[in-house]
């Protein structure tokens, strides 16, 4: 079953990518050679001419450079697309506590990501949010009218399309968790491919999730569920994926290593989070 799901359709091209990135390359250096890059994304039904096409985007708009050495090319992560893909890798493999309770930015400017602008001198956010400067910043307690807190959320943030997501990647990989659950386990290279795809499918949801608090939420609200299948499935196929890491993808010295401190550092988080 495994193998038909990542033969029944293609991710996008510069969205895999960044995953492949984020998931493989950056806890390992942050380099990985053409070759390496066409290799994994034709496990996903994406062309040749495709991933060139979408590594000279990602080039163009300054998260990935190019190196030439001999015949070959190679590309990293840049700067500032270093600390893009750190601030995403927290959130996918070692995630904050929940927000308890929203700031209040009065006299807010310019606003970072996840603030929600609710007059013209007005801006809220959940607690753990990135602050806006030059303003003043309040942590909020509700005395009153709590029942009304997920008809204003649904109203400032996109919930509905977030919730979608969630639901649609619990659709998507329930029964890949059951095929997995009930036979043998996929050898390094399906292992790998299906980790990416995993990622690939929930970091479009997890990344857009603007992390409220529970009690802003609507009750039947899926991020839970989906979380906890996303760790499951990732722990399930890690050991195998990064196996074939080891074997198979390189960068200009070689051979990536199977294992760093970073991703043990992943791994540990993924477990404890699970056990907890």
């Amino acid at each position: 079953m495994v193998r038909d799901f990542l033969g029944a359709g293609s991710p996008r091209a510069s969205g895999f990518i960044v995953t492949l990135y984020g998931d493989v390359a950056a806890p390992r250096g942050g380099i990985l050679w053409m070759g390496t890059l066409i290799e994994s994304c034709a496990a996903q039904g994406i062309s040749e001419s495709l991933v060139r096409t979408a590594v000279s985007r990602l080039v163009e708009n300054g998260r990935l450079a190019g190196e030439r050495i001999g015949r070959k090319s190679y590309y990293r992560l840049t700067k500032a697309a270093e600390a893009e893909f750190s601030r995403a890798a927290e959130i996918l493999y070692s995630p904050p506590p929940s927000s308890k309770r929203f700031l209040l930015a009065l006299g807010a400017r310019d606003l970072p990501e996840g603030w929600a602008r609710i007059g013209p001198e007005a801006a809220l956010a959940p607690e753990g949010t990135a602050r806006p400067r030059n303003c003043v910043i309040l942590a909020t307690e509700t005395l009153a009218g709590v029942e009304s807190l997920p008809e204003l959320a649904r109203r400032l943030w996109p919930l509905e399309a977030v919730g979608a997501a969630y639901r649609d990647f619990i659709e998507t990989f329930s029964p890949i968790h059951a095929a997995l659950s009930a036979g043998p386990p996929p050898d390094g290279a399906t292992a790998l491919a299906l980790r990416l795809r995993l990622v690939d499918h929930f970091r479009a949801a997890a990344l857009a999730d603007p992390r409220l608090p529970a009690q802003a939420l609507p009750a039947d609200w899926p991020a839970n569920a989906a979380r906890r299948l996303f760790v499951t499935l990732y722990l399930s196929v890690a050991a195998e994926a990064d196996r074939h890491i080891g074997l198979a993808f390189r960068n200009s010295d070689g051979l990536l290593p199977e294992q760093t401190a970073m991703t043990d550092f992943r791994i540990d988080a993924l477990r404890r989070e699970i056990a907890a």
